[in-house]
């Protein structure tokens, strides 16, 4: 038998919505649909430099317009990641500790890995 003698509503109120899922649900739209089209431009950019030498390559990769899309489409895939992981940490971690240690973790080696690639991405835009 339960030791907590308080109603079931009593033992739901603050557990419920924080206001805070539609913000994350929409984010996750957001990039969603941004990768769309940054992974197309992707895609049609290697296609295009299939054959080509090395030379040609970094070139093209350090136009201004190249090197910002190729950053925004590594910050944006990393941020989605976070968030379609964070979500399913969220339902299926059901130790506290573990599971604000993994959503810690994930957050730092996606951060980690934005810096590398953008800054990859401007080493290779400058040309140094």
């Amino acid at each position: 038998m339960s030791k907590d003698l308080r109603n079931p509503l009593a033992r739901a109120r603050g557990l419920g919505s924080a206001k805070e899922g539609s913000g994350h649900w929409m984010v996750q739209r957001v990039t969603g649909l941004a990768l769309v089209f940054l992974t197309l431009w992707f895609v049609i950019t290697a296609l295009g430099l299939m054959h080509s030498d090395y030379a040609t390559a970094r070139e093209t990769l350090g136009k201004p317009w190249n090197a910002v899309l190729l950053a925004a489409l590594l910050i944006t895939s990393f941020r989605h990641a976070v968030l379609g992981l964070q979500v399913v940490i969220e339902d299926y971690v059901h130790t506290r500790w573990l599971e604000v240690a993994s959503l810690v973790l994930i957050k730092f080696i996606a951060v980690l890995a934005m810096l590398i690639g953008v800054l990859a991405v401007l080493r290779v835009a400058l040309g140094s």
